[in-house]
């Protein structure tokens, strides 16, 4: 693939915005780490691309790189969507490998925040005669890594929630679903974005939900599932507990009876023991630091009426998504949220997702 205007900034530009590209599809696939987005180019043309692997290794550079033959990089520029790592941790520093394979220039848009890379790569890399451009598409890329600064900063995951309402604020009736399949299509591909989804027993136990993304295509890209459960009170034979997934289980609880931890634990489920709160209920707080330890970095909370109204007085999540269906339940509907709205107002930002969704709706609040 090559580029045939000679304007550098308008190539500079365009290899960029494909490094770009390719970090926005690893979003909430990379663990702890960013997503980067690689391109590797010589003589306009582009060489190979690399992006991060799932789970965060390995590093964009390295999989780009590795594309290529001996010699082959000489002379070449490589666009990175974030600043090449300097330090030595499980991999070698990305900086190390660009040396070596004698690439001629090193265009990358935002710092790393990482204080054992931040603001290092441009003067070890300029130390090596090699030419660095540095802050190309920056506010695009504040955009991708807006999570990942979030959670480098506070030392916890970026957190979202979402709930679904029909058009006067019910949130169940005696029929299964609320919204449409579109509404539901866009849910699972904000599961496939984040790394882990969180609901409480009881909603586990009233949905019997695999809590898996059933988009074609992404299924093996479901999140890890989160539990709260208190007393673990969690149906026994719950998809959670039963399915292919259950290793990719944790339930945060607060009991000590060995004979009920013990079931769980043979069964592969994780378990994570959590003290309570002022409210004599598990602590979120220490749930969302629990979680970052475990190298979650984005959790998205699909609540009842309870947890939803918790997290929201407590502002304890950085964005809140609203499903509102077209549809008018009345008095079919039950657990009416409409007082939430009042618990909104804490966020900056009220934004309407523009997609067809056949007369659903979604609001964005961040």
């Amino acid at each position: 693939m090559s580029w045939k205007k000679d304007n550098s900034n308008n190539l500079d530009t365009y290899f960029m915005s494909v490094a770009m590209n390719l970090a926005k599809e690893r979003i909430g696939l990379t663990g702890l780490n960013p997503s980067v987005g690689c391109v590797i180019v010589k003589n306009n043309k582009i060489l190979s691309f690399g992006q991060t692997g799932f789970n965060g290794r390995p590093h964009a550079e390295t999989v780009a790189i590795n594309k290529c033959k001996k010699n082959e990089l000489r002379g070449s520029s490589i666009y990175i969507t974030m600043e090449p790592c300097t330090h030595y941790g499980k991999t070698p520093p990305c900086t190390n490998q660009i040396v070596k394979s004698k690439i001629k220039r090193v265009i990358y848009s935002s710092n790393d925040i990482d204080i054992r890379t931040s603001k290092k790569a441009y003067s070890f890399l300029t130390s090596k005669k090699i030419k660095v451009k540095k802050g190309l598409l920056k506010s695009e890329s504040k955009k991708i890594y807006k999570n990942y600064f979030n959670q480098k900063n506070n030392k916890k995951p970026f957190v979202a929630a979402k709930i679904a309402c029909s058009s006067d604020f019910f949130i169940s009736s005696k029929n299964k679903f609320i919204t449409n399949q579109y509404s539901r299509d866009v849910s699972h591909i904000l599961r496939y974005n984040f790394d882990s989804i969180l609901i409480s027993s009881k909603t586990a136990n009233v949905d019997n939900s695999e809590l898996s993304c059933r988009i074609h295509g992404l299924e093996n890209f479901s999140p890890k599932r989160l539990i709260i459960d208190k007393n673990l009170k969690i149906n026994k034979k719950s998809p959670i507990i039963t399915d292919k997934n259950k290793n990719n289980t944790i339930i945060f609880h607060s009991i000590k009876e060995k004979k009920k931890l013990r079931y769980f634990k043979l069964r592969g489920i994780k378990l994570c023991y959590t003290s309570l709160d002022s409210n004599n209920n598990i602590d979120l707080k220490k749930v969302f630091l629990k979680a970052y330890s475990f190298g979650i970095g984005s959790i998205i909370i699909e609540g009842g009426k309870t947890l939803t109204k918790s997290i929201l007085k407590d502002k304890l999540i950085n964005e809140f998504y609203l499903f509102k269906s077209r549809q008018k339940l009345g008095k079919q509907g039950k657990n009416n949220i409409s007082e939430l709205n009042k618990k909104i107002n804490f966020f900056k930002v009220k934004e309407n997702i523009e997609t067809f969704l056949d007369g659903d709706k979604i609001i964005r609040y961040y």
